[in-house]
Formats: C-alpha cells, sequence, structure tokens
C-alpha cells in the first residue's frame, strides 16, 4: 500500500508518494506538483569494484516529450541523447547530492529521474532533486541528508517569489539547494544584483525549505530502510605517517614548483616512487590507500601554507589575482575576436554574426519551439592541459562551463530591436590551470565589443576557493588554481561588473557552507572582479564598428497585415527576393524586416522590391508589368507579385489595336500606368499614358 505526504512551501503543495511506483529500486518516489509529476529513483550497486578509490555517481534527468503532450521533432521520434537542458539539471542535482554521501561509500550509484508529467506552470528540476533526496532517505543507501532545492526569482518590486516562469524570471533566476544548516549549491543568473540583495535572497530560499527538511526526515522515520554499512576506508595512522616521514620534504618540494607543467611532471614521479617504494608487489587494494596517504599529505601541506602563512602554492597571498593579458582583434577574417590569459589559463574567444535564420531553434516540452538568438559553445580541448588524448564531442563539463558564461553575458547583451544580429560565441580554451570558464566571460566580453556589439557594459568572472577548518578558521582564495581546486573546499564562481552579479554559481566538497564564509566570499570575488574588469577595459571599452567581412543588417518595417504579401503564395515571393538579391530575409510578427545583406547595393534592392510587394497601388504610378492574359479587350497584367490589373485595348497605343493578339504575348513585360482603382479594388491600367516614362514603383 503506497504511502503519501504533502508538504506546503510558499503558496505550493508538493505531494510525495512512496511503495507505489519502480519499487525493485533501492527507493522511489513520484513528486507532484500542480499538474507536474517527476518520477525519481535511485539504485546501487551491492559491493563497490575491487580495487576502487572513488565514489562512481552517475545522475540522469530526463524530459519525456509524452509529459507535454508533444511528439519528438525531427526524423527520430523517441527521447535519445539528452538535451543540453536535461544535461544542465542532471548537473544541478548531481551537484549538491555529491557531497552528501558519506566518506568510504564507494558503491555504483545511479539517481534517475522521469518528468512524466508538466503543466509548464510548476518547474521540474527542484522537484528532481528534492525526490532524488528523499529516495534516497528512504533506502538503504548511506546518505547524508536531507537535501532540499528551489528556484527563486525576484519581481518588479524587489520582492521574492518561488518558482518563477521560467523564460521571464524577473531580475534574478536562483537555483539553491541546501542541508537544514548549510548551503550545498548555488546557480544563479541575476540583472546586476548586489552581493546583499544575492544573499537576501538565499537566506529566503534556505528558510522557504523548512518544510522540505522536516518530510524527509519524517518519512524516513516511518519507512526508511536500516542504511548499509561502511568500510573503513581511513588511511592507517602507521602507513600515513611512514609516507610522511619519507616524502613530505618532497612533496613540499614540488609545491615550491610554480609552473603547472612542471609541477604536474615532478608530481607524477613522486607517486611513481612511492609506489615503487612502499608497493613493490603493486596490490591493488595498498596502491589505493598509499594514494590516499599521498592525497592526504598534499592536502595538508597545501592548507597548513595557506592557513598558517598566507601563502598559496604559486607564492600569492589569498586575494592576489595571476598576472592578466587582454588582446582584443587577434585574428583576420572572423567578425570578432580576443584573446584572454591570465596566468596559465587563456581563453581565444571568437564572435560570429548572422540573420535571423542562424538563431536556434530549441525544441523542449517547456514551450513550444522558440529561437534563441545567443549561443556560446565553451570547447575545452586536451591540448589545454598538455594531454596527449582526442578531441570529443562536448560533455557535461563543457555544457555546464558554457551554460554559466552565456548567463553571464546574455545580461549585457542589446535587444534584438537594438542589435538584429544572431550572435554566435565560441570560448576555445588554449590553456588550463583554474577557472577556464570565467577566462571565457573575458574573452566574451571583449570579442563581442571587438565584434561592434553594443554591450551594456562589460563584465568579468573570477573563481574563488575555499580553505576551511572551522567557522572560525578558513581562508578565501581569489582566482584558485586547478590544485587549490582539487584540494581545497569550494569553487566559486561570480560574474558580473562593479555594481552587481550576472551570473553565479558555487559547488562545495564539505558538508555545507554557512552565510558567514558566503558573505566575505562573494565580497572578496568583487574586488577581483573590479580588478580584472579595470584589465579589461583598458584593452577595449567600446564597441568597434562592424568588420568589413560581417554581414550587415537593414530593418524596414511593414504593415503586419502586409506580410503575407511579401511572402507570397507558397512562399514564392519571398524566395523570389532573396534569389535576386542575394540577401536573407527575417520577417517578425510585428511587420519588422531585418534584411541581411553581404553589401549595401543588394540590400537596397532587396528593399525596393520588399516596398513593390507590401505597399498598395496608387493612381498614377507606374510599373514594368508581366502581361498573364491576352484575350480580346485587352490584356491582365500583373504589376506586383499577385496584383494583376486590366490595360483596355483602348489604353495599349496611341493608335487603333486591331487585332491585339498580333502585338501582345503572355510573359511579354510593358510598362503601365495605374489609372483608377475602383471600390472593388479593381485596377485599370494603361500603357500609352506610360510609354517613355521610368517606373515609380
Amino acid at each position: 500500500m503506497s504511502v503519501v505526504k504533502e508538504v506546503t512551501v510558499g503558496d505550493k503543495t508538493i505531494k510525495f508518494e512512496f511503495q507505489k511506483y519502480a519499487k525493485q529500486a533501492n527507493g522511489s518516489v513520484m513528486v507532484t506538483c500542480g499538474g507536474t509529476q517527476v518520477l525519481v529513483t535511485v539504485c546501487a550497486a551491492d559491493e563497490k569494484k575491487e580495487g576502487q578509490d572513488f565514489f562512481p555517481l552517475t545522475v540522469d534527468y530526463v524530459e519525456k516529450m509524452y509529459s507535454a503532450g508533444k511528439i519528438p521533432g525531427g526524423f527520430l521520434k523517441r527521447e535519445s541523447r539528452p538535451s543540453d537542458r536535461e544535461t544542465l539539471t542532471a548537473r544541478v542535482i548531481d551537484r549538491p547530492l555529491r557531497p552528501s554521501f558519506p566518506e568510504g561509500y564507494m558503491c555504483d550509484t545511479f539517481v534517475t529521474c522521469f518528468v512524466v508529467s508538466y503543466d509548464k506552470v510548476n518547474q521540474p528540476a527542484p522537484l528532481a532533486l528534492v525526490g532524488a533526496s528523499t529516495a534516497l532517505m528512504i533506502s538503504d543507501i548511506p546518505f547524508n541528508g536531507p537535501v532540499a532545492s528551489l528556484k527563486i526569482g525576484m519581481n518588479d518590486s524587489g520582492d521574492f517569489i518561488l518558482d518563477p516562469n521560467e523564460r521571464d524570471p524577473g531580475a534574478l533566476d536562483l537555483n539553491l539547494a541546501a542541508t537544514p544548516n548549510a548551503i550545498l549549491m548555488v546557480e544563479a543568473g541575476a540583472d546586476f544584483l548586489t552581493e546583499d540583495k544575492m544573499i537576501e535572497a538565499i537566506e529566503f530560499g534556505h528558510k522557504t525549505m523548512k518544510p522540505l527538511f522536516d518530510m524527509q526526515l519524517e518519512i524516513q522515520k516511518e519507512i526508511g530502510l536500516p542504511k548499509r554499512d561502511l568500510e573503513n576506508t581511513e588511511v592507517d595512522s602507521s602507513l600515513l605517517e611512514e609516507v610522511s616521514n619519507a616524502l613530505k620534504d618532497q612533496v613540499m618540494d614540488v609545491f615550491a614548483i610554480k609552473e603547472k607543467s612542471a609541477r604536474s611532471k615532478a608530481s607524477k614521479l613522486l607517486e611513481k616512487k612511492l609506489r615503487e617504494q612502499f608497493n613493490p608487489d603493486k596490490d591493488a587494494e595498498r596502491g589505493v590507500m598509499l594514494g590516499k596517504a599521498l592525497e592526504h599529505i598534499k592536502s595538508d601541506i597545501m592548507r597548513n601554507m595557506i592557513l598558517n602563512e598566507s601563502r598559496r602554492i604559486d607564492g600569492r597571498s589569498t586575494k592576489d589575482i595571476r598576472p592578466i593579458s587582454c588582446e582584443p582583434g587577434v585574428l583576420k577574417q572572423t567578425h570578432g575576436s580576443a584573446l584572454f590569459t591570465r596566468g596559465e589559463t587563456q581563453s581565444l574567444g571568437v564572435v560570429t554574426l548572422g540573420g535571423g535564420d542562424d538563431a536556434q531553434r530549441v525544441d523542449s516540452v517547456a514551450e513550444s519551439d522558440y529561437r534563441k538568438r545567443f549561443m556560446l559553445h565553451y570547447n575545452f580541448p586536451p591540448l589545454s592541459v598538455g594531454e596527449a588524448r582526442p578531441m570529443r564531442a562536448p560533455g557535461r563539463r563543457e555544457i555546464g562551463h558554457g551554460a554559466l558564461a552565456e548567463r553571464a553575458l546574455e545580461r549585457v547583451l542589446p535587444t534584438e530591436q537594438e542589435f538584429g544580429y544572431t550572435i554566435r560565441f565560441v570560448s576555445e580554451t588554449l590553456e588550463s590551470n583554474g577557472s577556464s570558464s570565467m577566462a571565457a566571460v573575458c574573452s566574451g566580453t571583449m570579442a563581442m565589443l571587438d565584434a561592434g556589439v553594443p554591450l551594456k557594459g562589460p563584465v568579468a568572472g573570477i573563481a574563488m576557493g575555499l580553505i576551511m577548518e572551522s567557522e572560525d578558521r578558513f581562508a578565501i582564495l581569489s582566482d584558485i588554481l586547478g590544485d587549490e581546486d582539487h584540494l581545497g573546499d569550494m569553487d566559486f564562481k561570480v560574474c558580473g561588473d562593479k555594481n552587481g552579479i550576472t551570473a553565479l554559481q558555487m559547488d562545495i566538497k564539505i558538508d555545507g557552507l554557512s552565510m558567514k564564509v558566503l558573505k566575505q566570499a562573494l565580497e572578496q570575488a568583487k574586488e577581483g572582479r573590479t580588478h580584472i574588469l579595470d584589465k579589461l577595459t583598458s584593452a577595449i571599452n567600446s564597441p568597434n564598428d562592424l568588420s568589413d567581412t560581417a554581414p550587415r543588417i537593414f530593418q524596414i518595417k511593414i504593415a503586419s497585415d502586409k506580410i503575407r504579401d511579401l511572402i507570397g503564395p507558397g512562399g514564392k515571393n519571398i524566395k523570389r527576393i532573396t534569389a535576386e538579391t542575394g540577401v536573407k530575409i527575417d520577417i517578425s510578427d510585428d511587420g519588422i524586416v531585418n534584411i541581411v545583406s553581404p553589401d549595401t547595393a543588394s540590400a537596397e534592392g532587396a528593399k525596393k522590391l520588399i516596398r513593390e510587394s507590401t505597399t498598395s497601388p496608387e493612381p498614377g504610378s507606374i510599373y514594368l508589368g508581366t502581361i498573364k492574359k491576352v484575350v480580346d479587350f485587352g490584356c491582365f497584367v500583373e504589376i506586383r507579385p499577385g496584383t494583376e490589373g486590366l490595360c483596355h485595348i483602348s489604353q495599349l497605343e496611341n493608335r487603333r489595336v486591331e487585332n491585339i493578339h498580333d502585338h501582345y504575348s503572355e510573359g511579354q513585360e510593358i510598362m503601365v500606368k495605374v489609372l483608377e482603382i475602383d471600390n472593388t479594388g479593381r485596377i485599370k491600367l494603361s500603357r500609352k499614358e506610360a510609354m517613355d516614362k521610368k517606373p515609380t514603383q
């Protein structure tokens, strides 16, 4: 028999159904809010794989198209590879769950979230994360929950709202996950929100989550299974001491190397020496323990250097930013480009401008197909970290990093009315030693200005780290290195300008983060962001003129009731115009026509043809028309696509025409003048009055 729990969060009621669906999974729950339903299951292997020294967690989030009454578009009519939207949502679920599993649990674990019903009002992503936490709480899988999640928006009055409209969340789009005592994950886009307002939003969301925590603890007591025993994975103290005595000084020597590749090679040699000295028989379990011992020693040394001496691996203080180089316009034939280098992290940014038909069409359960006019593609080839392996299609990490940078930059883009181009920005990561996604934001700002995009203002990004011993003893690190990310406790990325935040992303490896630490991290990030912005604006601070290689967009306005005339039957007229002039034409519902042209002459030709197609004939206008039909009493002449008039036999010549068929035939072009348009719209034409005249239309 199923068990049902209902929770009220704000003005919404969320229902949880247990022991009804997918009962062979370790844990399952159907989460319902309004007409949105998400089925979440968790499954785990009974034992870890031999020699495994990490926790293998896989989160899949699938939006079934039937959930919104849709059939998948394209040739394949079934769900296949995950969309970017699904991939990003899976990452948002994964990131707060991962640090909530206890140390020592290493069994393969799968969290699967199916959106099976969607009302397009109540968003499924927060329901999926709460469902995942709840399913883990009642399962036998070790889990340090509960975890809850909410989406927070902000209206024009500055008031926070729960579960905002997905396409228009207002000045804030915050995705928050937390435990009862601390923040686990923050993902946000914002319209230059101040640090204080962002903290206020996070506090509001955390306080609002309380009923979700209470429900999970309650249902765990009622139907939760006993948790599995955890094996002791702690490194034996005697082995740790032995390895430390033998290698501690050498680890310190490795950390004294400032250049990443040299430090990495020295570290690998040290690992090889460790295994040869302490594990000559190549015992798998002992090899795992030795690896952990070395990581433990590295972590201790790095953390003590920072907490006791305020000195980092590369010699910087906690607030120092690595040397920065900003070079716009490094590529000759692209529409816009820039090279941003910060220490050993480097992003080559490239902008391409296109017309309306270059926009990306997106098909999802959330809404009908929509056009995306700004696309940011982040690439991370193996060469960026000196690895000798083939390139592959972008993975979850690349998609996630690109989405963060896109969120940061889209808040400063001009409107489509101000700048009618479709914009594609590509960040090629050429070097990486910490925070290449933030380098993409910086190269993106410069490359778009280089391309002539009139941004509302420049934005920059910075990644912050954390070394935390206690609530009173911690260090926040500005512009973290890769090793500081790996051995530290937090990766906190903040983007914006000197006045406020446009994007925020926080991931942690500890149990949670207090508001005290979060506030300090945001303030320190603002200092670093301001420093980087000064470097960017000293290189380029206003949009350039459009490149000679970029297409030109010319805009004209027609009456909305004339759009049909411009398109013509089956698109015949607009196809004719584009074929004759070589331009691309994009028409909006309000009658704004964007002409994407390689040169001004082609655009002017297209404008002329568009006006001919959309302006009503007037008496006195002269046209070069085409005879469509010849009858005994005159010729029917098409003066523009779809518009014909009669040129009576008496109006053809200055003399009497005896046999009209001897002089005129279908397809012949003749100059005609509009004499009259009667009340029924019939047009009377004259050839003889248009002789020796030039067309006015």
